[in-house]
Formats: C-alpha cells, sequence, structure tokens
C-alpha cells in the first residue's frame, strides 16, 4: 500500500495518477460499518480493474475546530490505521492535513481538489458523509459538485442488534470498559501497542512480574481496571492479564494510568521490546489494599479467572 500525505494546495499532477476507485471518512476505528464502504470501494476498483484508494484526514477536525478540543486520542492511531488498512488489501491511502485552510474550503473546491483532480472515478462514503466549509457538502451534493467527472455510492448506516455501528458509541463502551462489546462492533479486538520501559520492578518481589507499557499519548485507552488481554510479541500470541490504572497501593501521585502486563508462562527480559496488547475482557475495577499479601491474593483471582476466560 502507497501512503501519500496531502495538505491544501498540493501539487501532485493529476496525470501521474492512476484512475481510482476511492472510499472517503475519517474512519477512527475502522469499525463494521466503516469496512462496508471501504470494502465497496475495494469490490468497485477491481471490477473496473482500477486502483482502490482510502481518503483519510488527520488531526480530527474537533481538533482544529473546537476551542475546548486540544488533543484527540483514537480508537486506531495513524499508524494502526495504517496496518488495517494495508490488510484490508487497500492500494492507496491518501491522508490529508485536515487544518484551518482545509475547513474553510467551498464544497466544489474541496471536490476538485481532492477527488477529480487526484483521478477518482468512483467515490464511496458513509451516508453521513460531509465535506467543505461547515460540512455543507454531503452525499446530496457530491453528484453536483462531481462536473460529471466520477460516480458516487453512499452506504446506509450498519446496525448490529438494532444499533448504530458508530465510533461515538465504541468510545462510550471503551469508556464503561466493555471491551468485548467494543470489540464485536470492531470486527476484531481493540489493541494498543507500546515499548516495554523499566518499571518499579515491585511484580517480581511479590511473583507476578509486569512489563510497564510505554504508550502513545494518540491511543484511546479502556476505563481504568483489570483487563483479560493477549499479547502479541514476535509473531507469537500470549495470555496475559493488564492492570490499567493508577497503581494505588504503592502510589498516591500519578496522573497518567500506567499499563502493566503480567504475560502468563513466560519469562524473557521484554525491556526495550515492542508489544501489541489486544483487549478482551474487563474484569474488575482497580482497587488500593492495605497489604502486598492482600494484593497478591486478589491477583491470584484474577489470574484463574482470566485462565478459566481464555479457557472457554
Amino acid at each position: 500500500m502507497q501512503t501519500i500525505k496531502l495538505t491544501y494546495p498540493h501539487t501532485i499532477p493529476t496525470d501521474e495518477l492512476p484512475e481510482t476507485v476511492a472510499a472517503i471518512g475519517f474512519f477512527d476505528g475502522i469499525h463494521k460499518g466503516h469496512q462496508q464502504v471501504i470494502q465497496a470501494a475495494i469490490a468497485e476498483a477491481k471490477a473496473r480493474q482500477m486502483q482502490s484508494a482510502v481518503i483519510t484526514f488527520h488531526p480530527h477536525p474537533s481538533v482544529v475546530l473546537r476551542k475546548d478540543v486540544q488533543h484527540v486520542k483514537y480508537i486506531t492511531p495513524l499508524q494502526e490505521k495504517q496496518e488495517i488498512l494495508q490488510r484490508l488489501g487497500v492500494d492507496r491511502l491518501y491522508i490529508i492535513t485536515f487544518d484551518k485552510t482545509l475547513s474553510s474550503l467551498e464544497p466544489q473546491t474541496f471536490i476538485d481538489e481532492f477527488i477529480i483532480a487526484m483521478n477518482i472515478k468512483h467515490l464511496v462514503s458513509g451516508f453521513d458523509f460531509s465535506y467543505g466549509y461547515k460540512g455543507r457538502g454531503n452525499v446530496h451534493t457530491i453528484q453536483d459538485h462531481s462536473r460529471g467527472l466520477f460516480t458516487f455510492t453512499a452506504i446506509d448506516e450498519v446496525k448490529m442488534d438494532n444499533e448504530k455501528i458508530s465510533s461515538t458509541r465504541i468510545r462510550e463502551l471503551l469508556k464503561s470498559g466493555q471491551v468485548d462489546k467494543a470489540n464485536t462492533l470492531l470486527g476484531r479486538p481493540l489493541t494498543v501497542r507500546g515499548i516495554v520501559k523499566e518499571g518499579d520492578k515491585r511484580g517480581r518481589t511479590i511473583g507476578y512480574p509486569t512489563a510497564n507499557l510505554d504508550v502513545s499519548t494518540d491511543a484511546l485507552l479502556p476505563r481504568v481496571g483489570v483487563y483479560a488481554v493477549k499479547v502479541l510479541y514476535k509473531n507469537e500470541v500470549y495470555k496475559a492479564m493488564a492492570s490499567l490504572g493508577y497503581n494505588p497501593t504503592f502510589t498516591a501521585d500519578r496522573k497518567e494510568p500506567i499499563i502493566e502486563v503480567n504475560i502468563f508462562d513466560f519469562n524473557n527480559d521484554l525491556y526495550g521490546e515492542s508489544l501489541i496488547l489486544e483487549w478482551h475482557k474487563f474484569i474488575r475495577d482497580e482497587e488500593k489494599f492495605n497489604s502486598a499479601d492482600e494484593l497478591v491474593k486478589k491477583i491470584e483471582d484474577d489470574e484463574s479467572r482470566i485462565r478459566d476466560f481464555f479457557h472457554h
């Protein structure tokens, strides 16, 4: 997959771009609804013997348009997004910088610059896609703005159990710890990638050595608590338990939650290594214990519950 970053005004010569069928949207999470839009574009590209593309934006529009939002966390930060799109079989990824200039473009200018000039012959979007200044362009205006140079399909909303699948809904589920439900809407487990950093090494003294994961501040994490997780490391998958929280038994003043992972039946040193964590099931809230012994009893209980969970 070829990745091309674009900022308005861009100077990519149209005649050097292949004829393409593109899916357009922000696509945070690349959930089952997004996947239908993207897969429709891939199928149409195959039928027309053209290249398939995804046109997306970065950063999230709310960072630019809302004064109260300085930083957005993503269900799929950019690197995850790229990897998932590659797995889906997309040929080209266009990442358009979302800035003040882009947000003030007239809808027709947006279409001229980013669809027509990109040699897009067919465009696919979700039913609620909007573009141009104040989102004045939408699925009902695209055909007018196409100048007869490309065709367009809008994909209806995708529902599961009578509920619209949306990034907003997935964010709500993560906030309440319902990672298993979020995973159903995503069509795959939520993941976070991190580098193992030096921790307090307290885990090994109580028989539960942990890998402390340093993750990107762009990654949206679920609610604080203990989780059943899987760890992807060097093409192997390990069952594990993770504590996401402030470690209140030993520290009082932590500002950001940390992720500590105990990988079952695993003894290698992981400092400096890159891991991917899959969130599978919320087990319990974080608790403060009066002693290390109380903590160990609880962790033993967590471990047997999580081993059972993965066993079934």
